[in-house]
């Protein structure tokens, strides 16, 4: 009797060792399935991210580039049609002081004032004929360099056709008109960062202020 129990008591003290081992052994897999971190701390901290303002300077750059470069500083005539200001605020051979820029450089340069004349003048956003960069908000084009253009003035938003030949590829290029002014707008020789420019086109009259 005595045999029987001794032996009922070993065989319950090796189930209760299997049981233990048995737990301890799927504590250890469940640790090496613990997947690896993809990134230590270090690392992430000196990982490059991109930020909504990053993200927005790019677009501003994007947005800045095919702006004034190699805009002709030989301006020519005015466009036929146009009609000379009666009675400006300032007279051809007066001088003023610019306050657009529209180009480095432009804001305080004096001008000598070359043409006024009543019309429309429109910033314009347009795809260059020679594969240039876009531009976006061209300041300025009148009214008589569209093709075609109908009443004055045309809404925001209108598709023209550019007959002006500000800058190159700017000719025959398509366009969407961004805003309009029906300010006198002038022509005026200047000089800009070292270069002369004459018959410069346009300023509209609330970019320039009287010269002391």
């Amino acid at each position: 009797m005595k045999k029987s129990i001794w032996t009922t008591s070993m065989a319950a003290t090796a189930a209760a060792s299997m049981l233990a081992l048995t737990a301890c052994g799927g504590t250890a897999e469940e640790e090496d399935a613990q997947p690896a971190p993809s990134q230590t701390a270090s690392e992430a901290a000196t990982a490059p991210s991109t930020s909504p303002e990053s993200s927005n300077m790019d677009m501003g750059m994007d947005h800045g580039s095919g702006g004034m470069a190699g805009h002709n500083p030989e301006g020519g005539p005015p466009p036929e049609g146009i009609e000379t200001a009666a009675d400006p605020t300032y007279p051809i051979d007066s001088t003023a002081v610019l306050t657009a820029d529209h180009m480095p450089g432009m804001a305080g340069s004096e001008a000598t004032i070359t043409g006024a004349f009543d019309t429309t003048a429109y910033s314009v956003s347009y795809t260059p004929t020679d594969g240039g960069e876009p531009v976006v908000d061209h300041k300025w084009v009148v009214h008589e360099e569209l093709e075609d253009p109908g009443e004055a003035p045309l809404p925001a938003g209108t598709e023209v056709v550019l007959e002006a030949n500000h800058m190159p590829g700017m000719e025959g290029a398509e366009a969407t008109i961004e805003s309009s002014t029906e300010e006198t707008v002038y022509m005026v020789d200047t000089t800009i960062d070292g270069m002369e420019m004459a018959n410069h086109k346009w300023f509209v009259e609330s970019e320039l202020q009287p010269a002391e």
